[in-house]
């Protein structure tokens, strides 16, 4: 009996600890996932068109982007880009932004690739015009976006490029693919237009100007997975603390439920060899 009973217990726990060691396996990969979704590196893809238009670009450069991660809460004041900055020894970007010499005529996007199909793009084609009252000007421009009315964040630089009074051949397009760090949501676009020749500020157009560059439903790469390709998911909601509460619970029941298999188990065992074996009465087809 004590063999019997030794070699359940030991089957049994070697079980146990299987379940439990498995699960803790899933625990430390779901937690490492966590910490590289929240990593929070942004990074991106971009094509660079300065001549053109979207008729017929000409690919200029491409770059790739990377910047610290997303900031989601406080202000949404021009004061955190670049324009917002105000440079020893010169007027504010703000008073800067008040002149005439330099403004934006239009501004377009148009949003691409949106592989699982849940209506939010991971590509931002972004086209805009900008003019001058004078005859030429070399010029470059900073991208910003805002998650959910939150902060101003920088996710692009065109190159250096010319523009001509208020000439309609001179628009920029620069193609984007947001590739890690922009969570699923409603993005704010917004421009800011700089001077090569001292880096000054020039002129800024965003979503107060047109609703072409408000509202638009972006995620990065990483979220945007084709439908084949999502693996199961135990939860979407909730942090990382009510997640580990559900996994802890998860695994104190299939502990427990172990732990119950091992007591009936052993107590089938002990009725097994403390009884006798029954008799059948072929009369009555009933033990006695």
């Amino acid at each position: 009996m004590s063999n019997l009973f030794t070699g359940l217990v030991t089957r049994s726990s070697i079980k146990v600890l299987f379940i439990a060691g498995l699960l803790a396996f899933t625990v430390s990969g779901a937690s490492q996932a966590v910490a590289e979704a929240s990593d929070g590196t942004r990074s991106s893809i971009s094509r660079h068109h300065s001549e053109g238009g979207r008729e017929n670009p000409v690919l200029g450069s491409e770059s790739v982007e990377e910047y610290a991660s997303l900031a989601t809460s406080g202000s949404r004041s021009k004061t955190n880009t670049r324009g917002g900055l105000t440079k020893p020894g010169a007027a504010s970007a703000i008073q800067q932004s008040a002149s005439s010499d330099f403004w934006f005529f239009d501004a377009d996007v148009v949003l691409f690739n949106d592989d699982d199909g849940d209506g939010f793009f991971h590509g931002i084609d972004l086209l805009f015009d900008a003019d001058t009252i004078y005859s030429a000007a070399e010029v470059y421009g900073v991208v910003y976006l805002s998650l959910d009315f939150g902060p101003w964040n920088e996710y692009g630089v065109t190159e250096d490029f010319w523009i001509f009074g208020d000439s309609g051949t001179d628009e920029y397009v620069l193609v984007t693919e947001l590739m890690s760090g922009y969570p699923t949501g409603d993005y704010d676009l917004l421009i800011e237009l700089f001077d090569v020749a001292d880096d000054s500020f020039l002129a800024s157009f965003g979503p107060d100007e047109t609703s072409a560059l408000s509202y638009l439903p972006l995620e990065d790469f990483n979220r945007d997975e084709p439908l084949d390709d999502i693996p199961v998911a135990v939860s979407h909601g909730g942090g990382g603390a009510a997640d580990a509460w559900t996994i802890g619970i998860l695994l104190l029941l299939l502990i427990a439920s172990a732990g119950r298999k091992i007591w009936r188990r052993r107590n089938d065992a002990l009725l097994r060899i403390d009884s006798p074996a029954p008799i059948w009465d072929v009369r009555t087809d009933n033990r006695r």
